[in-house]
């Protein structure tokens, strides 16, 4: 008798743990907060059965955007506590799906040092930025209490210096930072140098997920415009998108990414960019497509299966190709919600899958704008990752240049 007893206990000791253990899987894995449609429930597509259950009502800010709110816990079987999420309210917007390629142009906050270097003077090689503590990737903001915009600025400072310090403010790791500069002179030219390499904007090329018809707002790209020397994302003072030509494609393989080439049309702008965050960038467009605008989804209304996504990878403009949804992450805030897989064998033949610049197409699935391309996975271009929908739209709400 007491073999049967033991094994039920066993049993249920099993029972018990593995339900502990899909409990701890949902509350790791599933997002801290949600939107949900006015008048909605939160319905999610979990794998086990989880239901919101609603608790207090309260208004607070989501997202940087104040809208109505409520607690609700997430409960396994509807009686096994997984964690307490917020449930936001919002009435869900219609965007435009992008899928034009657009310049993007973009004067830095400050100057980042992209290299630093000891420089040749008549007592050796001296490093001035080393000694004081400056480091590739730092953003310098101010010279001397001057706003420093531009390299021609900084230079000017440093070579009128006559070897005195010069005083530095400068960001690093989103931090203010002080420095004192003692330019040395160069053996090579007898002008005062500090060591320092530095940018003071950058160009490039992508891909409009959407528009915002209410307010031509946009957003685009999916993730950060980032330094090319330093990998850093770039803050920004202003910014300007220009309409680009697609003239070249270079087709990924296996361990080598892909690229369209592009050219800016001309010197005109067609937009102005507010924002360079980890979401994308976002500012607002001078005219919009004549598209019909499309309802975003909610990131728990994703779905693994088929979608298209939209793009442009030569002269016959925007078109639509077939992917697949193979994984869904909500709780990725890296752009990397979703990983997606070329399916469309049109596509693959003209660029071997995902390449660089179409960062930004959007992926529709079920009639709803669900996200965008962000990444492709170098040893297999066929698959990337995309970003939802939902996340960009939020970003694109606050305001804020970084």
């Amino acid at each position: 008798m007491k073999r049967p007893i033991k094994s039920i206990t066993a049993a249920v000791i099993m029972f018990i743990l593995n339900i502990c253990a899909v409990s701890g899987y949902y509350s790791m894995n599933l997002p801290d907060s949600f939107y949900v449609e006015s008048g909605g429930g939160l319905d999610l597509s979990t794998v086990f059965e989880i239901d919101a259950v609603k608790r207090e009502s309260a208004v607070s800010a989501f997202s940087g955007t104040p809208y109505p709110s409520q607690r609700a816990d997430l409960r396994l079987f509807g009686m096994i506590p997984v964690k307490s999420v917020e449930l936001c309210t919002i009435e869900r917007p219609k965007l435009i799906p992008g899928g034009e390629p657009f310049g993007i142009k973009l004067l830095m906050q400050g100057v980042m040092i992209v290299d630093t270097g000891a420089v040749s003077t008549e007592k050796g090689m001296e490093d001035p930025a080393g000694e004081c503590g400056l480091e590739k990737g730092d953003m310098i903001l101010y010279a001397n209490g001057f706003p420093i915009s531009e390299n021609a600025q900084l230079q000017k400072i440093i070579s009128d210096s006559d070897g005195a310090a010069v005083d530095i403010i400068y960001v690093r790791d989103e931090k203010k930072k002080a420095a004192l500069l003692k330019p040395v002179m160069s053996r090579k030219d007898g002008c005062f140098k500090a060591g320092i390499w530095v940018r003071d904007s950058t160009a490039g090329i992508g891909t409009m997920t959407f528009y915002e018809p209410e307010t031509c707002r946009f957003g685009g790209l999916g993730h950060p415009v980032c330094d090319s020397d330093t990998g850093e994302m770039i803050p920004i003072s202003s910014g300007e998108t220009a309409d680009v030509n697609i003239n070249q494609v270079i087709k990924g393989t296996s361990g080598c990414p892909g690229e369209l080439h592009g050219s800016f049309c001309s010197g005109l702008s067609s937009g102005l960019i507010r924002k360079n965050s980890s979401c994308g960038v976002f500012g607002e467009q001078f005219t919009l497509p004549d598209t019909e605008p499309l309802p975003m989804a909610l990131k728990q209304e994703v779905e693994t299966g088929p979608a298209v996504i939209r793009t442009t990878v030569g002269k016959d403009g925007v078109k639509e190709y077939t992917i697949e949804i193979e994984d869904i992450d909500p709780s990725d805030s890296d752009g990397k919600n979703m990983v997606i897989r070329v399916t469309d064998q049109e596509l693959i033949d003209k660029t071997g899958g995902i390449v660089q610049g179409m960062s930004g197409s959007p992926i529709i699935q079920n009639g709803m704008l669900v996200g965008a391309v962000t990444h492709v996975l170098v040893n297999d271009p066929e698959k990337g990752f995309g970003i939802f929908c939902e996340n960009m739209y939020s970003e694109s709400r606050i305001s804020g240049g970084h």
